[in-house]
């Protein structure tokens, strides 16, 4: 957005569907070069501010402020919402909405439904770091997911869109009406290979040498790193089910370092119980650089905090797309006072 009468679109939720849909190959290319971007220092990832409840324990809602630079440039806000209740009902845990800011004027000129977009940022994430994760140790042929939600869904989603098959697939959740549900998104999705519904976190964990934790799990209820023996590669997107003894007897891959270490993630647990961060191997962007190997006889752990700029990129794209379309929604006259001296 540039010149003298800034305009301001509304996105919905349905037409970012339209703009992402079957898009996950280009999004994957997306959010590596976002990590790499960040990695190179060309992004702002303050961190994260917390809005907490005394009356509402377990809810909160997250502001993500960030800047990214380079050929993505783009600034704004994503205010995204958790509350686990909500599934009590079927309804999603999440909801958000993305703020994009011009660069040039600071001037708000997006505000899109941004639950699909974390969604599709955080199951892109997941989809490379497998990928990446598994280069120089045998590729996982069955997969597990723990937590069968709408992260659950879009993870399997982005790792079949980008060439994965698998012979088995693991379902686990607390819920069993959910556990089902997945297996039905999945049956639905003419998946191939063979579906379980495990009745254990343990038993899924012994069976797959990928393991998808996607719960709304509050802190860790895995903690036995003797069902990690076979040593599986494990995308830990929620970030609080593993007790700090498995990731210490793990190769620790996160996003971000200052990022991921706080607000009692397992990773910050680890930290907390050692005082030190030695048991943190490097991030993904060490990966994609070469600057870390990832060991091919050890548990490999993949805790992504989930950093704003991967919002924006992803925000900034639909955003464009809907704009190559045509079919932007311009409220107009939303800035009055475009005068400075009225």
């Amino acid at each position: 957005m540039t010149g003298f009468a800034p305009a301001f679109s509304v996105i919905p939720g349905s037409q970012v569907h339209q703009a992402l849909a079957g898009r996950e190959r280009e999004t994957a290319e997306l959010i590596e070069a976002v990590y790499r971007l960040h990695g190179a220092g060309d992004s702002v990832n303050p961190p994260s501010y917390f809005l907490r409840f005394p009356d509402r324990p377990t809810a909160r809602i997250i502001a993500l402020p960030a800047s990214l630079g380079g050929p993505l440039r783009v600034d704004g806000l994503k205010w995204i919402s958790s509350f686990p209740e909500n599934t009590v009902s079927g309804l999603p845990r999440a909801s958000a909405v993305l703020i994009l800011n011009d660069p040039d004027t600071g001037y708000p000129y997006a505000c899109l439904e941004s639950s699909l977009i974390s969604a599709t940022r955080t199951a892109s994430s997941a989809a490379l770091a497998a990928d990446r994760l598994s280069r120089g140790r045998p590729r996982p042929t069955r997969v597990g997911f723990v937590g069968t939600g709408l992260i659950a869904r879009h993870i399997h989603t982005h790792l079949a869109a980008t060439g994965w098959e698998f012979d088995e697939i693991g379902v686990h959740d607390l819920s069993a009406d959910s556990a089902t549900g997945f297996r039905g998104y999945l049956e639905r999705s003419a998946v191939k290979g063979r579906i379980t519904l495990h009745e254990s976190a343990e038993r899924l964990v012994r069976a797959s040498d990928l393991i998808v934790f996607a719960t709304v799990a509050a802190k860790p209820h895995v903690h036995d790193p003797a069902w990690f023996g076979h040593h599986p590669l494990v995308l830990h997107v929620s970030l609080r089910d593993l007790a700090p003894e498995i990731l210490l007897a793990s190769a620790n891959v996160v996003d971000d370092v200052e990022h991921c270490l706080k607000a009692d993630t397992s990773p910050h647990l680890a930290e907390q119980l050692t005082g030190t961060r030695e048991f943190i191997d490097g991030t993904l962007d060490d990966v994609l650089t070469g600057r870390t190997t990832v060991p091919a006889d050890r548990t490999v752990v993949f805790s992504p905090f989930g950093l704003g700029v991967l919002d924006l990129a992803v925000g900034r794209f639909v955003h464009d797309e809907v704009a190559r379309r045509g079919e932007l929604r311009v409220v107009d006259g939303f800035f009055h006072e475009l005068s400075r001296y009225g």
